[in-house]
């Protein structure tokens, strides 16, 4: 009897400003070990360097290909959700991979989710964020995101045992779920990996964490970037906690509340009691320390910088957490979307 062909995959990609990383993320998608066909839809936004010129070549390269082709979609917003909706409308195939322009597909991973859609019954399957630097700084960056005191117990940073999860890094997709839930949210500029699957488990569909699966991940490359980047996400999970009450747990208020309480301790410490700047030092010592497990086996240029990366995503999102604007929560909450649940068999 012959072997069944895998199902068709198509992976999209929404990027802006990608020309550092871009060649070698599609690389390792056309290279994956999968036997299925493939297709890769890059949704391209307003970039300012040659992530444009590069995705051209990239789909001129590819055009004979009889396994993989690149094709590219206009994305003029910028905005990450309206790339992922571009890509997909764009897309064909049963099967829907996201991977960012700044992300390396290990080499079975197409195969290894396709396997767990099939085997756990889920709408979606995701693993594990790899962060890996270039640089010391990167590597820096790439130690605090996947320890616990950078990112708590955040599965998809720092590993777990497989099972359902509220939500997952990219994910892999069975392309009618997608379709059923209207795509993404793109009012969620941030968060709307959240966003979507919450709408998936609402209506009764599982959304699957794998540590079989990883994606390398490239840090941001200076401290600037990396305090944008959490910024937005500290901004944006409020957005969330505001739109989906009882939503939000320990791990999103720990570091709101150390920008509160390093504040208050500077505040005090220099307006009252010296005996206020303990809060802040025991911080600071708390990052130290937490460095140190953290930074094994990198050189010590790049440990030295850890408490750098710890301090900044901590800060950055626990400011963006606490700024983040209620008329910005009131938009989005004007935008919601009700989970579609698909109709039982035989209903018309």
């Amino acid at each position: 009897m012959p072997q069944q062909q895998p199902p068709a995959v198509s992976v999209i990609m929404p990027v802006l400003n990608e020309e550092r990383h871009l060649r070698n993320a599609v690389r390792h998608i056309l290279e994956q070990e999968y036997a299925g066909e493939m297709e890769v839809v890059i949704a391209l936004g307003p970039s300012t360097d040659r992530t444009d010129e590069i995705a051209a070549e990239l789909v001129a390269e590819t055009a004979s290909s009889p396994r993989a082709r690149v094709q590219t979609v206009p994305n003029p917003t910028g905005r990450t959700p309206a790339a992922l909706n571009a890509a997909i409308k764009a897309s064909r195939h049963p099967i829907v991979v996201r991977v960012d322009g700044h992300g390396m597909l290990s080499p079975n991973y197409i195969a290894t989710a396709v396997r767990l859609l099939e085997e756990t019954g889920a709408q979606n399957v995701g693993g594990i964020m790899h962060a890996e630097g270039e640089n010391a700084w990167e590597d820096a960056v790439a130690a605090a995101m996947t320890s616990k005191i950078g990112v708590g117990n955040a599965a998809f940073h720092t590993g777990g045992e497989a099972g359902p999860a509220e939500t997952v890094y990219l994910g892999v997709f069975r392309r009618e779920a997608l379709e059923q839930q209207g795509g993404y949210n793109e009012e969620f500029i941030r968060a709307q990996d959240w966003e979507l699957n919450f709408r998936i488990r609402e209506a009764g569909g599982q959304i699957w964490f794998s540590p079989e699966l990883r994606v390398q991940y490239r840090p941001r490359p200076s401290i600037k970037a990396l305090a944008k980047q959490y910024k937005d996400y500290g901004k944006w999970r409020h957005v969330v906690a505001r739109y989906h009450s009882g939503s939000i747990n320990l791990r999103y208020l720990a570091p709101p509340t150390a920008v509160c309480a390093i504040a208050a301790g500077v505040v005090v410490g220099a307006a009252l009691t010296p005996w206020g700047f303990v809060v802040p030092a025991g911080y600071l010592a708390a990052i130290a320390a937490g460095s140190v497990p953290a930074g094994k086996g990198l050189s010590l240029k790049a440990r030295a910088q850890i408490p750098v990366a710890l301090a900044t995503m901590h800060m950055s999102w626990g400011v963006g957490f606490l700024t983040s604007p209620r008329s910005l929560a009131r938009k989005v909450i004007a935008s919601r979307r009700p989970a579609v649940t698909a109709p039982a068999a035989g209903a018309e």
